[in-house]
């Protein structure tokens, strides 16, 4: 009786506390709608490591990277066998799975307290500017050179899996 009662009380709560990334992003223009979502939401949270403004940071650091370049990119070797292999699964899948208090290597650190408002506004200026962007791309740290519609799904699926932590009021 009482796991039931229990369960009931946990489904009575869905309504109020919805998970941001139902859908997930599949696109980095779903990714600006995403935002919009958040910017409109009543409170919105992460239930991970990371605080929300962290982790829209570390997005838009990646996003920024594919620009600028990484700072700290794994071996060639590396690169162009694991790296490569793990990004060919991602894509196959449609999703990417990593662990999601992991910051990229040698960026920068994270700001971990703050309105993460500041970090949606990088994050969307981000998007903004890859997309607009018509040069060459700097090689991702794990995945090595992708093309620019692969490096837009490899941030798609990236933005998507850190939807699993965001927890958003409406």
């Amino acid at each position: 009786m009482k796991r039931r009662t229990l369960l009931m009380t946990s489904l009575a709560l869905l309504p109020a506390w919805t998970l941001a990334d139902s859908p997930k992003v599949q696109s980095l223009d779903q990714a600006l709608a995403w935002l919009d979502g958040l910017d409109k939401a009543d409170s919105a949270k992460t239930t991970g490591a990371w605080p929300l403004g962290a982790v829209l940071d570390h997005l838009a650091q990646s996003i920024e990277m594919s620009l600028t370049g990484y700072p700290q990119p794994n071996s060639a070797l590396f690169q162009h066998t694991a790296g490569a292999a793990a990004f060919a699964v991602f894509k196959w899948r449609g999703k990417m799975s990593h662990k999601l208090d992991e910051p990229i290597p040698g960026a920068a650190p994270l700001h971990m307290q703050g309105d993460w408002k500041i970090g949606a506004r990088r994050l969307r200026q981000a998007i903004q500017r890859f997309q607009a962007h018509n040069g060459a791309l700097k090689p991702h740290f794990a995945y090595g050179a992708l093309s620019k519609s692969d490096f837009a799904a490899a941030h798609s699926m990236h933005i998507a899996n850190h939807q699993d932590e965001v927890v958003v009021q409406a």
